[in-house]
């Protein structure tokens, strides 16, 4: 897909958080555009710090959780985590009464959210679509 939309994708494996700034330095050098960030439980601790990154290199980015968006990344589209968990005590309940955890639906989002955040979108000049950023009035 990326080929097709003529976009150079550039992965950087980030193993500890001390390798943050380097990383965001090599990003700046080979003029990335932007950055998509994926979950880590490692990184969560990391998250504002990775928006503070992304804002001092104006790289707009695209999170996988909505925590991240809080903490001042760009932008997220991914299901409400919240929601999923509270599916869990199903799965908990069905596997208690013998149910085999192997021959249990593997259920998948069927609502995902976008959260933007604004105050980081005009820091980075980036403009958002009004029918993105404003409910509907009446």
């Amino acid at each position: 897909m990326a080929r097709a939309a003529r976009v150079t994708l550039q992965t950087l494996g980030v193993q500890h958080p001390e390798e943050l700034d380097g990383v965001f330095a090599s990003m700046t050098r080979e003029r990335a555009e932007a950055l998509i960030v994926v979950v880590s439980a490692q990184f969560f601790p990391e998250r504002k710090r990775l928006a503070d990154l992304a804002i001092q290199h104006r790289l707009p980015t695209m999170h996988t959780q909505a925590e991240y968006v809080e903490a001042g990344g760009l932008v997220s589209y991914a299901p409400k985590y919240s929601e999923l968990f509270r599916q869990a005590p199903v799965y908990v309940d069905k596997i208690l009464k013998c149910a085999k955890p192997g021959e249990l639906p593997i259920e998948q989002p069927n609502k995902l959210e976008l959260v933007i955040n604004m105050k980081t979108a005009r820091m980075l000049g980036v403009t958002i679509p009004r029918r993105f950023c404003c409910a509907p009035t009446g």
